[in-house]
């Protein structure tokens, strides 16, 4: 009779601690309704990017002297250089410039260390496409400046600031 009974007593000590779990659970889940929620309606409404955002990388192509560090620097040669040497005056000429999108993991190596600062990061992030090869920019692409999404009067910005509770 005796390992009956300490079977409940087990029984009922195992039910208790799996009710007071559950009610922790329950408890934290409750604390979380109190907050205000973080989902933003993204087409109408759209964060705007910290200052040191890296987006889609802007091209000056009259300030690019081709000396290739972008594509030394890049840990995957991403950038695409074509240039020609002047021979009368010794200085190569740029002819192309392209960078593929669809690779590019966004490091920032490319404009950090380009010594005539013809690249720069944009806070563009929309770059999704149906089809993978209209990832490839090419100089004139690139040139392009972005929307500015403070501009745009049809999207409510919102600041991505983290809220900083007090005490």
């Amino acid at each position: 009779m005796f390992p009956m009974v300490t079977g409940f007593i087990n029984y009922g000590q195992q039910t208790v601690r799996a009710a007071r779990y559950i009610g922790q659970g329950f408890m934290i889940t409750l604390s979380h309704a109190n907050r205000l929620s973080v989902t933003i309606q993204y087409p109408y409404e759209k964060l705007i990017p910290s200052e040191r955002f890296r987006g889609r990388i802007h091209f000056e192509f009259d300030k690019c002297i081709a000396c290739e560090v972008c594509v030394r620097v890049c840990p995957i040669d991403l950038p695409v250089v074509d240039w020609k040497l002047q021979t009368r005056i010794q200085k190569k000429q740029l002819l192309n410039y392209s960078i593929d999108f669809g690779i590019c993991i966004f490091c920032g190596n490319c404009v950090e260390y380009c010594p005539t600062n013809c690249l720069s990061m944009t806070e563009e992030y929309e770059l999704s496409t149906y089809d993978r090869h209209e990832l490839n920019y090419n100089q004139i692409a690139l040139g392009l400046l972005p929307l500015a999404l403070i501009d745009d009067y049809t999207i409510r910005t919102i600041l991505n600031v983290p809220q900083i509770k007090n005490g």
